[in-house]
């Protein structure tokens, strides 16, 4: 009875053992079968330089919009372009161009200007203008949302004095605008700081006419400057204003305006009275004229 059940023990691990031999032999069929039917990888994408999207001008500063990958066939290439995986488009934002770009021509970093290296505002400038700095607040340049190569209109914001002989001591306060179209050539905004944080600017470079760098030079020293915003799309049927332009059409808005409470400053036409003054003269002739009066302001 003991042989019977020793010889039924050894046939099961006999069957056991084959049956692991043949799963093993089986998964590893299996296996190679479907590593033989697998496609084969793609082959690596061809390499592909960064170009000019469009035309790009002389003293331009660029924005990543103004650039594009561009695949490049295989064989020698220039060490100076700039290969897909080495840098990004969006790295070069704010960058100024030294010279002109056709579409689809290759960008080098001997033709670019870095924002802070040397000859970045000389390359920047048209001819004829000038390069001059703003101090702008989280609040006067727009919370950091201006950058490079935007267009801006310059508000000063300040007290004026009572006229003399008015009744009305009183100071009141005036914002206007000095200069439109303005192009910002640089700003100190870093779009994150070292601790993650976004750090907001403190000084704007504009580019400016000499006789409008003597209108920022005077209202800065008049009152507190702003920075205003302009849109990229002009109104349909509406032309940019010409930045070499002292004023257009000059805006100004007095804070009896923004408050009807408080006194209202008199100028301008129609503001003004006139009263008749007789003149005597020697040969007893008289003649009348007119004379405009100035009202007291809170009247």
């Amino acid at each position: 009875m003991r042989a019977r059940t020793l010889s039924l023990f050894a046939l099961a691990l006999l069957l056991a053992a084959g049956t692991a031999l043949f799963a093993r032999s089986w998964l590893a069929e299996r296996i190679a079968r479907m590593q033989t039917a697998a496609p084969a990888a793609p082959a690596p994408p061809p390499r592909a330089v960064l170009v000019a999207r469009t035309a790009i001008t002389r003293g331009q500063i660029l924005k990543p919009s103004d650039l594009t990958w561009q695949s490049w066939p295989p064989g020698p290439i220039d060490p100076a372009y700039i290969l897909s995986g080495t840098r990004s488009a969006a790295s070069f934002a704010g960058y100024v161009a030294r010279e002109p770009f056709a579409p689809g021509q290759p960008i080098s970093l001997a033709q670019v200007v870095a924002p802070g290296d040397r000859g970045f505002l000389a390359a920047v400038l048209r001819p004829g203008m000038r390069a001059v700095s703003v101090p702008v607040t989280p609040t006067s340049g727009i919370s950091g949302f201006i950058f490079p190569g935007d267009r801006v209109d310059i508000l000063v914001t300040q007290v004026v004095p009572p006229p003399p002989g008015s009744t009305d001591q009183s100071a009141h306060k005036e914002a206007e605008t000095i200069l439109r179209n303005i192009r910002v050539l640089a700003i100190d905004q870093r779009l994150a700081g070292k601790s993650g944080e976004a750090a907001l600017a403190h000084t704007a470079t504009l580019e400016v006419t000499p006789k409008q760098s003597e209108i920022i030079a005077v209202a800065s020293d008049m009152g507190r400057l702003s920075l205003s915003l302009r849109g990229l799309a002009n109104p349909r049927g509406s032309k940019r204003p010409d930045s070499s332009a002292v004023m257009q059409k000059p805006t100004y808005t007095v804070d009896s305006e923004v408050n009807p409470l408080l006194p209202k400053l008199f100028t301008g036409k129609e503001n003004q009275e006139t009263a008749t003054v007789t003149i005597l003269r020697g040969n007893g002739t008289s003649e009348k004229a007119k004379v405009s009066q100035l009202p007291s302001r809170g009247a």
